[in-house]
């Protein structure tokens, strides 16, 4: 390609390419784009022109990219991704205002207690929105969403938390009489292991039924804490509560899930220096991330 070819070509040109050979399709660039087809055709094809290559192949039922426009692509989206990147930290073109989407309990026992590590420097006005059910993350337009899964969530940024650790817990007072397999239990609604999961790894005993049920961790928790019984609580989200002796361990063992709590936000909704100072304040130092 001439380098003479490059020589004034407009933005929107690029940007017409990148989404339609991204999405593979012209009508889908155009709804990213808020164009209409016909303008996502027109500035593609004033882009080959230019440049003297083609870059798409016109099919009855749509388009796919050339060897050449396939070589090109992933140089170009590298480029926009820069070029957006760059402007949102230096210029600040993008909106400070992160919404975060939670559990409340995540909330309560990991993020808040660490938002003074927050990057001064980054100038975020964070505002938390809590997450009900699972479906609230495709009905609440967040920034940032905190899941509970693996972290197979492709092409967003993503980091874990924590690794996750599970284990009995309990007031002190009602752990100090006999053993612990045969005090009530505590149980949590929600995909995180629970006590059959304990039995099944551990041998212990499954009985006695849970007479207590909560949907929130931090509900659970104060609820053994004053103590009503015995919790399978996540270590990291008790680790204030252990560490001032509202409720103490009843087990050395543990339960290690695949699964964890996961930060996660799409590309397109935060820069990169934003992402990059939420991750430091929130996510545990070595936890499993995503380069972006």
């Amino acid at each position: 390609m001439p380098s003479a070819a490059l020589d004034n070509l407009p933005l929107e040109w690029i940007r017409a390419f990148e989404a339609a050979g991204r999405s593979g399709s012209f009508t889908a660039a155009a709804q990213e784009t808020g164009l209409t087809q016909a303008a996502i055709s027109q500035r593609i094809g004033h882009l080959e022109e230019r440049i003297g290559a083609r870059l798409f192949t016109r099919k009855p039922r749509g388009v796919a990219l050339t060897v050449e426009g396939e070589a090109w692509l992933p140089y170009v989206t590298n480029a926009l991704t820069m070029l957006r990147q760059s402007s949102d930290d230096l210029f600040g073109v993008r909106h400070r205002k992160i919404v975060i989407l939670a559990s409340a309990s995540v909330i309560q026992l990991w993020l808040a207690p660490r938002l003074a590590a927050l990057d001064p420097g980054a100038r975020l006005d964070i505002s938390f929105s809590t997450m009900i059910l699972q479906s609230d993350f495709d009905e609440q337009d967040a920034t940032v969403e905190i899941r509970y899964g693996d972290g197979n969530w492709p092409d967003r940024y993503r980091v874990r938390l924590f690794a996750e650790s599970l284990s009995p817990v309990a007031a002190p007072a009602i752990a100090a009489g006999g053993s612990w397999h045969d005090l009530a239990k505590i149980a949590l609604s929600g995909p995180r292991s629970g006590w059959q999961e304990w039995a099944r790894q551990t041998g212990d005993p499954a009985t006695p039924v849970p007479t207590l049920r909560f949907d929130s961790h931090a509900a659970a928790l104060a609820a053994a804490g004053c103590g009503l019984g015995v919790l399978l609580a996540s270590l990291p989200l008790a680790a204030e509560a252990l560490a001032d002796g509202t409720i103490v361990r009843l087990s050395e063992r543990t339960l290690a899930p695949r699964e964890s709590y996961w930060m996660t936000a799409s590309k397109s909704a935060i820069s990169k220096r934003q992402w990059d100072s939420l991750a430091a304040a929130f996510a545990k130092p070595g936890t499993v991330t995503d380069p972006g």
